[in-house]
């Protein structure tokens, strides 16, 4: 219970609505000391492909879109650029503060706001063509395809709108608990599906054509004496390959499923904001305290743990074939064995935090730093 209270201390209450939301990024919360990284034995190389800037992103958290080798990327300062292997094709302003990561599906590019506004550009010019308005603060990086670009807002509802014009389509909500976390998690397409985590560890797949419950499905129950003891909310997208679905939950569990039919094909006990990714032999989970796990896809047993990085913020894993990568607070980037979880390389950036979660880029992967810093890696 003591790391419990330390770590929920290292987070401040703020209102929204009459929703209590516990914000991870304050900057009054206590300082708990890192792992200091030690020198490694490299196996592997992590080959830098290009550096670009697009603006800082303060309190906030951005991720970019990656389609083919274009990357779209915005800022706090209302930036929103286009960069070509690393190349800018344009840049444009959205002329207020944006809140929330970019989404694109090489057509259109969409960015949200901290007043709920949604705001669309063509992907090719950087044309502004429309925007529209959710409930709440748009913290997510929007997803669009099938014909929608999807938004979550910062209330936990969904927003469907067309992505030709921009109208409302449909919108899901759902009661969540009076205290959850404060989080930059989105939604996933899945062909016709969008798959969301929500507060209380429930995980909802909903039908792109009117935005209908279609299942959901428990990563995680609430437990404990207290409120915050009870906070077990999915802050972090799910991971689906094939017909497996995988999530976790923030001082809970993390559990895989048969996306058919929504029945549980194994679960553990696992606390984890950042969230998970997997391949064909493992799943990733980059937990609370810094640890990554590699647990048997099949079964959720432990395959190996990688605990040098205690404290130091992990972003989400990335599954890199014979690799895995993940980023931490101080903008370093680590390459761990897929086989065993050993350090095989270590790369630094300029020194910010990396919250956003690393996109796969062509055969290596893509971050961006708080300081607004775009590096794209090929590891060998």
């Amino acid at each position: 219970m003591r790391t419990l209270a330390v770590l929920m201390a290292a987070l401040t209450l703020t209102a929204c609505s009459t929703v209590e939301k516990l914000n991870p990024f304050s900057s009054s919360a206590p300082k708990i000391k890192a792992a200091e990284l030690t020198p490694i034995q490299s196996s592997a190389e992590l080959r830098p492909l290009w550096q670009a800037g697009i603006g800082a992103a303060g309190e906030f958290t951005f991720t970019p879109a990656v389609v083919d080798k274009s990357v779209y990327a915005a800022a706090r300062d209302g930036s929103v650029a286009r960069f070509d292997n690393g190349s800018q094709v344009w840049r444009v302003t959205a002329g207020q503060p944006i809140s929330g990561g970019a989404g694109s599906d090489g057509k259109l590019v969409a960015v949200g706001t901290s007043k709920g506004e949604v705001i669309v550009f063509d992907a090719a010019t950087g044309r502004e063509l429309w925007r529209a308005r959710v409930s709440s603060e748009v913290l997510a990086a929007p997803a669009i395809g099938d014909g929608l670009v999807i938004v979550r807002s910062g209330d936990s509802r969904i927003f469907g709108f067309d992505a030709n014009d921009g109208k409302r389509r449909w919108v899901y909500q759902r009661s969540t608990p009076t205290l959850s976390l404060r989080s930059n998690v989105g939604v996933l397409l899945a062909g016709r599906l969008t798959l969301a985590g929500f507060p209380g560890g429930k995980l909802v797949a909903i039908a792109n054509n009117n935005g209908a419950a279609l299942w959901e499905v428990t990563v995680a129950l609430p437990k404990g004496a207290t409120e915050l003891e009870r906070v077990a909310d999915i802050t972090s997208q799910p991971a689906v390959s094939g017909s497996t679905i995988c999530s976790v939950a923030f001082q809970g569990r993390v559990s895989c499923f048969d996306g058919n039919n929504g029945n549980t094909l194994w679960s553990r006990e696992m606390s984890s904001s950042a969230g998970l990714d997997m391949d064909n032999r493992h799943v990733y989970v980059a937990d609370e305290k810094g640890a990554v796990h590699a647990l048997d896809r099949s079964s959720g047993a432990s395959v190996w743990k990688q605990d040098k990085l205690f404290m130091r913020g992990l972003s989400r894993p990335l599954a890199l074939g014979s690799h895995v990568a993940v980023a931490d607070n101080q903008g370093v980037v680590h390459l761990l064995t897929r086989d065993s979880g050993a350090f095989a390389a270590r790369a630094t950036t300029d020194g910010s935090a990396v919250r956003a979660e690393p996109q796969a880029f062509g055969g290596g992967f893509l971050i961006q730093t708080t300081n607004g810093g775009l590096y794209a890696y090929d590891p060998r």
